[in-house]
């Protein structure tokens, strides 16, 4: 299992080295130029998120697709992963973890946009969508020959890694991390934790999309609140050393001859890196799971859509990530004794400055962003899941198959909810070094066809923007 566990990590840190930041970090810079700098039209997108289109067609809100998304999105790696960006890359890294976020944002923008332009209806009346429909619609439906079979292939390798990556990232990790911070900080078995999470997940989970979506929409918000509450309350217990914490981590990013004391900051390159590699793993544009969900939304257009889910990665990376990211350098300046050297435990110590209710609150959002975090990936599994028994169950039993899919469909997804539901209790009983790798390398095998649907179809995106943005036609058909 050590000999296993050495090579999963090998082929992990490969998929996610530099080639991968590279692919990711150009796609954000080439879609940014090409569809004229989205950014601009953020306030525009906030106030879209909290409109509703409730003639049009979708199966939940706008509001409730972008907060099932962000439930996905917001993770414990907000709240460890900047610390531990920090720990490696110096104070640095958090402008290069914004400077990916702002950027990030037009990609997050051609997900969704591709989303709503290819998704379909199924018979019942619910919407589908997401990279392996823009891959096989937009781009396997006008080729030909080997280059169709290509594209094809990919839509499929996109819905099975989606299907696979949730029972890791989406299940079995956030359990665990539900686990640790249940024994550590209340002192309650993991057999006990792993049984709660797993009922309290199956209550939500098997009412499918628009029972995830509400209690999305009441728990996002919430949870979002109380974290940037704890935030903002050490920033003004931190007040004198705000300033000199934004001013270090922008000087830092660009000279680490800057950082002083005990803080990393051994070059350039180290701070980019990290940054760079939280940013992208933290508001997850580029993977392509955003845009499941994005599909379902009641939208008039696709760019209305687009520019909701836009405002996902500001969410999540630009604010969250980058107010964690000055808490933490506040609180290394202001206090001295932390150690900086273990990023693991950084935004814990910053926490644990606040009298009495810093452990509880810090307790209260790693729990509540790791339980959202399972909830938004049962849906991109699901969708992985439908979209592979539709194409592979006609070819595998031909006829037989396809009536399998059209009238078994519900009994498809519950089996998989229940094998998910599994993999979240094993997740909070079971060490999961092996789990880590694994989801890793899925996330990254996710994103490598998402980033070409893209890519070869930003023709499409530019052609959709114009219509409906550049030429102020937001409100049509």
């Amino acid at each position: 299992m050590k000999e296993t566990n050495e090579v999963l990590s090998l082929i992990s840190g490969m998929l996610w080295g530099w080639p991968m930041i590279v692919l990711l970090l150009g796609t954000h810079v080439f879609l940014t130029i090409r569809l004229r700098f989205p950014q601009r039209h953020l306030l525009r997108a906030i106030r879209l998120s909290v409109s509703k289109d409730r003639q049009s067609a979708g199966d939940v809100s706008q509001f409730a697709a972008l907060t099932t998304a962000l439930a996905a999105t917001i993770g414990t790696g907000n709240i460890v992963g900047v610390g531990t960006a920090i720990a490696l890359g110096g104070p640095g890294a958090v402008f290069w973890c914004w400077l990916t976020g702002v950027l990030g944002i037009s990609t997050k923008y051609g997900e969704a946009l591709l989303a709503v332009r290819y998704r379909v209806r199924t018979p019942d009346g619910r919407m589908l969508g997401g990279p392996m429909y823009a891959l096989e619609r937009g781009l396997a439906w006008n080729s030909r020959g080997w280059k169709r079979r290509v594209w094809q292939m990919l839509a499929l390798a996109f819905a099975f890694f989606t299907a696979t990556a949730a029972f890791g990232i989406g299940s079995t990790v956030q359990a665990n991390s539900i686990s640790v911070m249940g024994t550590q900080v209340f002192g309650v078995e993991p057999v006990v934790v792993g049984g709660v999470v797993t009922i309290l997940s199956a209550a939500v989970i098997m009412g499918g999309v628009r029972s995830i979506a509400r209690f999305c929409m009441a728990l996002v918000p919430l949870m979002a609140a109380f974290y940037i509450l704890g935030c903002l309350t050490i920033l003004v217990m931190n007040a004198p050393y705000v300033v000199p914490a934004v001013k270090l981590i922008v000087a830092s990013a660009l000279d680490p001859s800057a950082v002083g004391g005990g803080m990393a900051g051994s070059s350039v390159m180290l701070a980019a890196r990290y940054g760079i590699a939280r940013g992208l793993f933290s508001n997850e544009s580029g993977l392509g799971s955003a845009p499941l969900v994005a599909a379902a939304a009641q939208t008039r257009n696709p760019v209305r859509q687009a520019l909701v889910s836009s405002t996902g990665t500001f969410w999540d990376t630009v604010v969250i990530c980058a107010i964690t990211g000055i808490v933490v350098v506040s609180s290394i300046i202001a206090y001295p004794d932390i150690n900086v050297s273990d990023g693991g435990v950084l935004t814990q110590m910053a926490f644990s400055k606040i009298p009495y209710l810093g452990a509880p609150l810090l307790a209260f959002g790693s729990l509540a962003f790791a339980f959202s975090t399972i909830l938004g990936w049962s849906y991109y599994g699901e969708r992985g899941i439908e979209y592979l028994s539709h194409k592979l169950l006609p070819r595998v039993a031909g006829r037989r198959g396809k009536h399998i899919m059209e009238y078994n469909r519900q009994a498809i997804l519950n089996t998989y909810r229940v094998c998910f539901l599994i993999t979240v209790y094993l997740g909070a009983v079971v060490s999961l070094d092996t789990v880590w790798n694994l989801a890793d390398i899925f996330n990254a095998l996710m994103a490598i066809p998402n980033l070409l649907s893209l890519l070869f179809l930003s023709g499409i995106l530019v052609h959709e923007t114009r219509k409906y943005l550049w030429r102020n036609r937001l409100d049509s058909e």
